[in-house]
């Protein structure tokens, strides 16, 4: 196997990672909250029915920004109905899951989780632009945000929260290019609305970050034309504009499906290009940023199936995938994609934190326990903090039905304040290991502090219920740092964190 190679100069760099690349996402979907982050009763439950052992892993997970209600869900969402008194709270039909929302779990909880989770875990809100318009979430953001001496701030504290939410990032809807939306608009119509809603929005508060709704995909039929329109509308009332992608395998293509992260990053650069394309249109020195507020693997080829066949309950279980050591790879990949692209991806939320598709996973009355996905977020969320490294491999290549041919070697690095690097590394190669040789041009490194890996002989391992260890990153011996160098072998298959200092 040819050596693949790439040098690290501290004078060539990408940008700052913001601390909310590394974000989440709770919707009210399946057991995300019901038995996920919630559950009175439960043996490790606190005075709030907040599971415990869930929120110490989430803190070990390293969630920055909570992104919330939704998701899909909060195009019907009555954000009144998720406040006061919980006996007095309606139950209400989703339409997005077939579900029943018993509003349990709602606003005054989700914040008060954040706050159990620690300062880093920012509040993301999405307001409701399907069912719903710019008096709801002008109502919205006075009960939350607005100290006292109105009817809504003063409700707010008369519900037992004295102290405004001061909630500063808000998503303007969710995906309202998507004909499954409860809602759906046309570019025009929602481009409208959203301008209506943010430019009212800011009247009551100008410091505002405000995400615009981008294409639900790149495959959508109206990639790009939708951000254009949007963005014609609302680019000097918006901060960002959304992201959303998500990956599986399709027809036993899993060469296809380890290259995952060569779509994110062409999703990524040609919205940026569209971005900036209207912003010159324009004549705007401004420049929008990307959220990438949902992203994961996630088979969803299944799901549709599964939603169907509800009859209203209360939360069921609804897109608990469980994730083998080849997502875990194809989803480390997707965050090395993030991280390259940390100069325009401001804000990214992993879809979603516990249960439904996500790193974490509970059972009613039982335990929680680490998917295979969750090492890679929590090691990217620990040692990825600093400045992103210009990163260009010379790597072997081999050949993909979806994207042609491609590198074997996936890689970003990120320099610390106190000047060690952390190598993110993926090597697709689903049977052969891959020698790596990185030139250190102006880093003053003298030692190889460790090398993680997270792969395994089986590609299928996963952890579960009864063996929840199963899969767990391992240290590789023999990586080495001399002569300006690093030298190493990446595990066939596999998700690598190499530290240097």
């Amino acid at each position: 196997m040819r050596t693949a190679r790439f040098t690290l100069d501290p004078a060539f760099t990408v940008g700052d990672v913001n601390p909310r690349l590394f974000g989440s996402f709770v919707e009210h979907l399946g057991r995300c909250v019901y038995t996920g982050i919630f559950e009175p009763g439960h043996p490790s439950a606190d005075a709030d029915g907040i599971r415990t052992d869930v929120l110490d892993l989430v803190r070990e997970l390293g969630v920055t920004a909570v992104r919330y209600p939704g998701g899909n869900f909060v195009s019907g969402y009555k954000w009144e109905d998720s406040v006061g008194p919980v006996e007095d709270r309606p139950r209400r039909l989703d339409l997005a899951w077939r579900s029943t929302e018993t509003n349990r779990f709602g606003l005054s909880e989700y914040i008060a989780f954040l706050k159990k989770v620690g300062p880093q875990a920012e509040p993301m809100m999405a307001v409701n632009l399907g069912t719903r318009g710019v008096a709801e979430a002008l109502e919205l953001q006075e009960y939350a945000n607005h100290p006292s001496g109105t009817a809504l701030s003063d409700l707010r504290a008369e519900h037992g929260d004295k102290d405004p939410f001061g909630i500063r990032l808000w998503c303007l809807g969710n995906e309202m290019d998507g004909p499954w939306q409860t809602g759906h608009k046309t570019a025009e119509e929602y481009g409208r609305l959203a301008a209506e809603t943010a430019r009212a929005m800011r009247q009551i508060d100008p410091d505002l970050e405000l995400v615009a709704c981008g294409s639900s995909g790149q495959s959508m039929e109206t990639f790009a034309e939708w951000e254009a329109t949007v963005l014609q509308e609302t680019y000097d009332l918006v901060d960002h504009i959304s992201l959303h992608a998500y990956y599986e395998p399709h027809d036993g293509d899993v060469d296809s499906f380890l290259a995952s992260a060569v779509d994110m990053e062409s999703f990524i650069e040609n919205v940026v290009a569209t971005c900036d394309h209207i912003g010159a249109r324009l004549k705007s020195e401004k420049r929008i940023n990307l959220s990438f507020d949902e992203w994961n693997v996630w088979y969803m080829a299944k799901t549709q199936a599964e939603v169907s066949a509800l009859d209203w309950p209360e939360a069921p279980r609804l897109l608990e995938d469980n994730y083998s050591v080849m997502d875990a790879v194809v989803f480390g990949s997707l965050l090395i994609a993030l991280l390259r692209h940390a100069d325009r991806v401001t804000v990214a939320c992993l879809a979603q934190l516990v249960n439904v598709i996500a790193p974490i996973m509970t059972e009613p009355g039982g335990p929680a326990w680490r998917q295979t996905t969750f090492f890679p977020f929590a090691q990217a969320s620990r040692y990825g903090r600093g400045e992103v490294l210009d990163v260009r491999v010379d790597s072997p290549t081999y050949e993909t039905k979806k994207y042609g041919e491609t590198d074997l070697l996936h890689a970003t690095a990120v320099r610390a304040e106190d000047g060690s690097v952390t190598v993110f590394a993926v090597n697709r190669s689903r049977t052969e290991p891959l020698p790596l040789d990185v030139a250190l041009s102006g880093l003053e490194l003298t030692e190889v502090v460790e090398h993680s890996a997270l792969a395994d002989a089986d590609p299928d391992a996963r952890n579960t219920l009864a063996e929840p260890e199963r899969v767990l990153p391992h240290q590789v011996e023999g990586t080495t740092l001399r002569d300006g160098g690093l030298s190493a072998v990446l595990e066939p298959l596999s998700w690598n964190v190499i530290r240097l200092r």
